[in-house]
């Protein structure tokens, strides 16, 4: 990970299940002084994974990057401080497991609705729509949205590795 420019120490291990397809989770974050990077994996079932770029300054602010992760691809996705997280579930009884480098902390909790249309993140949905919780349903727009990440000069861009 230290040759992909990847530094970060995981501190909590974190797990989420998802029972329905079209579950959506995010757009996630934390501020600082307790921001989070995030190490995403699915260890059952299959989901389309978002990282969202939410440095003030950055040149791709509100522009996104995703991957499919499975179980059975293997694939993980790294989420730098500064990048919201959300993903949204392909299969019925999904887990994801997610390696994060600050510990939660509530009052640092923050998001951005995720389907806001300044993101045009085209969200695969089965026909009944979207699962969501109260909480991610009444997160504020972007627009709304006072950043507190600077942009560092890394770029928002997917590796291959």
């Amino acid at each position: 990970m230290i040759a992909l420019g990847i530094d970060s120490t995981f501190v909590q291990d974190n797990q989420s299940y998802s029972k329905y397809s079209g579950t959506i989770r995010g757009i996630h974050f934390q501020r600082p002084p307790h921001a989070q990077a995030k190490l995403v994996r699915c260890t059952k079932g299959r989901i389309l994974d978002y990282a969202i770029d939410l440095r003030k300054g950055s040149p791709t602010y509100g522009r996104h990057v995703c991957a499919e992760l499975s179980a059975q691809n293997g694939h993980q996705l790294f989420v730098p401080i500064g990048f919201g997280h959300a993903f949204v579930t392909l299969e019925d009884d999904t887990e994801v497991a997610y390696k994060v480098s600050d510990v939660y902390s509530p009052e640092h909790d923050g998001g951005i609705v995720w389907n806001d249309p300044a993101l045009n993140i085209d969200w695969p949905l089965p026909a009944q729509g979207a699962t969501l919780s109260a909480k991610d349903q009444a997160l504020p727009l972007l627009a709304e949205f006072d950043s507190p990440f600077e942009y560092d000069g890394n770029p928002l861009k997917m590796s291959e590795a």
